[in-house]
């Protein structure tokens, strides 16, 4: 299978993000990316380094505002006396107060949903290559590849329009469907398999009809993102009905996800999409520090197994999977059975 990687996601290398209240070491390490790519390249699959398409693909998803808030900031940040080493906000726009501001501390607040998307001096560049791995993937299945596997670092899926979090900045998965669907594909679906539900991706297409998104994930009650991912949450609009989502009670193991799995590829084959991105995370797994769900090694190669039996031309977009002994292992698994069953 065709990788697209590139080692600019090291210059993304935020220390700690804040938990409970408390700073801690932050998982979304360089590390996670470097065993990634370890792993594939054993494994023997063909690894390239993305081309640069430029702020097009970018502007097409994500406001001008924002992009212009990632670009700048870090600089901005830096101007100011007594500023952090990392770029985390103190403060956060809310229900009840969505002005935006002029000044970076007000900026940082507006522009980010949370305490887990701190920004350092690379964080930029990091984010565009990210987004330039999705984006090539897309036009490899746009030239005819069957399935091609983007190794994003930082991760995407729970960043909107205008607004950072989770560990994620640009939204790679929606970048990359974005791209597809103006490059001639007429329906395209998001299944997003990471245990946080995919609220950026959805929040991008929630009044969309042409773009299909589907989110299987822990019950988010009381789990990140907390204020999506629940099941009455249908799209809005023209995009009533094409957003789904199937959130399982937290623990569950391989044969409660597969099950969920079954009713998200229903859901899939019943929009006959043209073509399939899969935001693909491996903190399912039982061993993921972050994670909650006991989803093993073979549990992922059988869901790989699964969605490739729908014979779509597929972009697989790696989103979340923390550092665990297993995680290597996760991704050879899944890859190997979605060829086969891509066949």
């Amino acid at each position: 299978m065709e990788v697209i990687y590139s080692e600019a996601h090291e210059l993304h290398a935020p220390k700690t993000f804040i938990q409970r209240g408390v700073v801690v070491t932050n998982p979304e390490v360089m590390e996670r990316g470097r065993t990634l790519v370890t792993n594939v390249r054993d494994a023997g699959h063909s690894i390239s380094t993305p081309d640069d398409f430029g702020p097009a693909s970018r502007a097409a998803v994500h406001t001008p505002e924002y992009l212009e808030f990632l670009e700048t900031i870090w600089d901005r940040w830096r101007s100011l006396d007594g500023a952090g080493a990392e770029i985390v906000s103190n403060v956060h726009a809310s229900r009840n107060m969505g002005r935006r501001p002029e000044g970076p501390v007000g900026l940082v607040g507006y522009h980010t949903a949370d305490t887990a998307c701190p920004i350092v001096a690379g964080t930029w560049e990091a984010a565009v290559a990210g987004a330039n791995c999705a984006v090539h993937a897309a036009e490899l299945i746009l030239t005819g590849a069957p399935v091609v596997y983007a190794l994003c670092r930082p991760p995407g899926h729970h960043a909107y329009t205008d607004m950072a979090g989770g560990f994620c900045y640009l939204n790679n998965v929606a970048i990359a469907a974005q791209h597809m669907r103006r490059g001639g594909v007429d329906r395209v679906a998001i299944l997003d398999v990471d245990v946080h539900h995919g609220n950026g991706t959805q929040g991008i297409f929630y009044e969309r009809s042409d773009v299909f998104t589907v989110s299987l994930h822990a019950d988010t009650a009381d789990y990140c993102p907390f204020f999506a991912g629940y099941c009455d949450e249908r799209g809005a609009g023209p995009g009533l009905g094409y957003s789904l989502n199937l959130s399982l009670p937290h623990g569950t193991g391989d044969a409660g996800v597969l099950v969920a799995l079954n009713d998200c590829i229903g859901a899939i084959r019943r929009y006959a999409p043209d073509a399939l991105l899969i935001s693909l995370g491996f903190d399912m797994s039982e061993k993921d520090p972050l994670g909650i769900m006991r989803v093993t090694t073979s549990g992922f190669g059988e869901m790989a197994k699964r969605i490739g039996d729908l014979h779509l031309p597929t972009v697989l977009v790696q989103e979340g999977g923390y550092m665990s002994d297993v995680l290597g292992a996760n991704l050879v698994s899944f890859l190997a059975a979605y060829q086969g069953g891509s066949r």
